[in-house]
C-alpha cells in the first residue's frame, strides 16, 4: 500500500475518533450486509444503503427495508455533502434495471422498498419514466410490497427548462401512485446554495405541494441533515415551510462528512437537541417525524 493510501486511511480513522460517541455504531451483522451486497453485485445494480455509505444499512435489511438507487451512480449535479459519485458524464441506462431490481425485491422478500435516484438531467424526462417502469416490475412480481419514491427535483438543468415541464415530469411518477411520495430540501433556505448545487429551496418546496394537489391520498415526505451551520430559528421555519405545503413525513439527522474533498461539519448536534426538534415537528402538525442523529431518508420508512 503506498505512503498516500496509508495517509487516507489514517486521516479517515482520526476523522471516525473525533465525531462523538453517538455517533459510532457498529454497521450490523456480516450475514445481513453480505446477502443484499452480493445480490446487488450479481445483478449489477446499486442502492444508495452502499454508495453513500449509510450507518443504518445492517439494521434496515435486517427489517426488510432496502434502498435502490436508480439510474447508475453517477449523478449529473455536484452538491457538496454528496458520497454519490459526480464529475463526469454518467454512463448509458441498463435497460434491465428495472427488472434486475424486482428480482432483487423478489429475492431478499423486501416489504418496504424505497426508489431514488442520482439525478439525470442528461435524459429528456430526467428519469421519470425510470421511476414508473422500476414500480411497474415490482408489482408484478412482489404486488404485496410497498413501494416509496424518493425523487430528484425533475428540473432538467436547463435553462430552456420550464415549470410545466418539471410538473410533467412529476406527475408521471404520482400517477404511478407510490406509498409515499419523498423529496428532500435537505437543509436550510440560507444554506442551499453552497450545500445543494444546482438545486433551489423553493423548487423543492413547490414540488411536495405540487404532489399534494395532483394526488391529496400520497403522503409526502421531506428531510434535513444538520451540521451546515444552520440556525435552529432556521430549522424551524423550514419546518413551517413544508407544513404549508402540507408535508406529512418528516426526517432530521446529522450531517457526517464523508470525506475531505465534501462541506466540513458545523456542528455535532446532541440526541437530546434531535429529540426536542422532533417533538416541536410533531406538534407542528407533521403526522410521522423520525428525528436523530444517525437518521437518514429511508430510516424505517416502512414504519411510517
Amino acid at each position: 500500500m503506498s505512503s498516500t493510501s496509508d495517509s487516507i486511511s489514517s486521516r479517515h480513522r482520526d476523522a471516525i475518533k473525533s465525531m462523538p460517541e453517538w455517533l459510532r455504531r457498529p454497521i450490523g451483522a456480516a450475514s445481513q450486509l453480505s446477502q443484499v451486497q452480493r445480490i446487488i453485485k450479481q445483478r449489477q445494480i446499486h442502492t444508495i444503503c452502499e454508495e453513500g455509505r449509510c450507518p443504518n444499512r445492517g439494521e434496515c435489511y435486517a427489517q426488510g427495508t432496502a434502498t435502490f438507487l436508480l439510474m447508475g451512480p453517477t449523478c449529473t449535479r455536484s452538491c457538496a455533502f454528496c458520497q454519490v459519485d459526480k464529475g463526469h458524464a454518467p454512463m448509458p441506462l441498463d435497460h434491465d434495471e428495472p427488472r434486475k431490481v424486482a428480482e432483487a425485491v423478489q429475492i431478499l422478500g423486501l416489504r418496504y422498498v424505497v426508489l431514488t435516484s442520482v439525478a439525470r438531467d442528461d435524459l429528456a424526462d430526467g428519469g421519470a419514466g425510470w421511476f414508473v417502469a422500476t414500480m411497474e416490475q415490482i408489482r408484478s412480481c412482489c404486488p404485496q410490497t410497498q413501494i416509496e419514491v424518493l425523487t430528484p427535483d425533475f428540473w432538467g438543468g436547463k435553462a430552456e427548462d420550464t415549470q410545466q415541464q418539471q410538473y410533467q415530469r412529476i406527475d408521471l411518477v404520482v400517477r404511478a401512485k407510490p406509498a409515499c411520495y419523498n423529496h428532500n430540501i435537505e437543509t436550510v433556505r440560507r444554506l442551499t446554495g453552497p450545500v445543494r448545487r444546482g438545486a433551489k429551496y423553493d423548487r423543492s418546496v413547490d414540488l411536495l405541494r405540487h404532489v399534494r394537489e395532483v394526488d391529496p391520498t400520497i403522503p409526502t415526505k421531506s428531510g434535513l441533515m444538520l451540521g451546515h451551520g444552520e440556525t435552529e430559528d432556521e430549522i424551524l421555519q423550514a419546518f413551517a415551510d413544508l407544513r404549508e405545503v402540507k408535508c406529512d413525513r418528516l426526517t432530521i439527522g446529522q450531517y457526517m462528512r464523508p470525506s475531505l474533498d465534501h462541506l466540513p461539519v458545523h456542528k455535532y448536534w446532541t440526541p437530546q437537541e434531535f429529540d426536542r426538534l422532533g417533538a416541536i415537528a410533531k406538534d407542528m402538525g407533521f403526522s410521522h417525524v423520525r428525528s436523530g442523529p444517525l437518521v437518514r431518508s429511508s430510516y424505517h420508512a416502512g414504519e411510517f
